[in-house]
This record gives C-alpha cells, structure tokens and sequence, in this order.
C-alpha cells in the first residue's frame, strides 16, 4: 500500500512549529478525533525516543496511540501508530504503521510535511485505516487545523 503524504507551510520556525505540533498538540488536534469514552482533554508526546503518544479523556482515562520511535527536535518526529481499522490499541509493534513528520525552513516559515507508512502492517483492515488517514477528515485536513495555530 502506498503511504500518504501531506504538507503544509506554517508562519513560524521550525523550533516553534515542532513544539506546537508536540507539546500543543491538542490545541490544533480536531477535538472529534478520539477513542477514549470521554471527550478529548489533552494529547500527550512524551518527548523522547521511547516515549509514549496517548489521549486523555475528560474523565482522566488515557488511551495509548502509538510509540515515539525518533525524538530529533526541531527537525524530525517519528511516531508508531498502533491504532488498527477499527481504531482500537493494537500494543504488537510489527502491527504498527509510521507517521513521520519533518520540518524544514521555508522562507519566513517552515514547511511541515507528513508521511504515514507501513499500513500493509496493521492485522485488521489496514485499508480502512489508510482511507481513514488519507480522506477528507484525514491528515489533510488535520494539517491544515495546525497551520491555522500560526494565524
């Protein structure tokens, strides 16, 4: 399968752009975008190799996402997506797909460009998880809720 790319230049530098997209991350994330029972509350990007990526509900429940595979600030963030198609945990890390997120200086900004991979490793239907990513409320549209954070 192939992996879907996205990008989009945001009006700041890379710096600011990287700490947003981690440490803000609920700040530009579509609040509808969950699987926990309650709402969304925050988003969590431990900032390490290693690190875990989790949501926590309203109701202080957390949900695993995935698995920071590469920390590499201000340039780089890997991520494990360990969610499957019917968007629940799947902890067995050759089950995983990757989302790698660059950002490179542009101009006054910094061009933030996505690419999630690897989808043919997901044990349950890992086309509906790449339609799911690639579609209208996808990356596409994710990314541009986070370059309208530097409005």
């Amino acid at each position: 399968m192939t992996g879907v790319r996205r990008s989009v230049l945001v009006n700041a530098g890379a710096d600011h752009a990287f700490k947003v997209f981690t440490e803000k991350f609920v700040t530009w994330w579509p609040a509808a975008h969950h699987i926990g029972e309650a709402d969304l509350k925050d988003v969590v990007v431990e900032p390490r190799e290693g690190g875990r990526w989790y949501e926590i509900g309203t109701d202080g429940a957390e949900c695993e996402w995935g698995e920071v595979k590469a920390w590499e600030p201000p340039a780089r963030l890997l991520l494990a997506w360990h969610l499957n198609g019917d968007w629940d945990y799947d902890p067995d890390p050759a089950r995983a797909s990757e989302v790698e997120i660059t950002f490179t200086s542009e101009g006054d900004g910094t061009r933030v460009e996505l690419v999630h991979r690897g989808f043919e490793r997901h044990f349950t239907k890992p086309e509906r998880v790449r339609e799911g990513v690639g579609g209208e409320g996808g990356w596409g549209g994710i990314l541009l809720g986070f370059q309208q954070a530097f409005v």
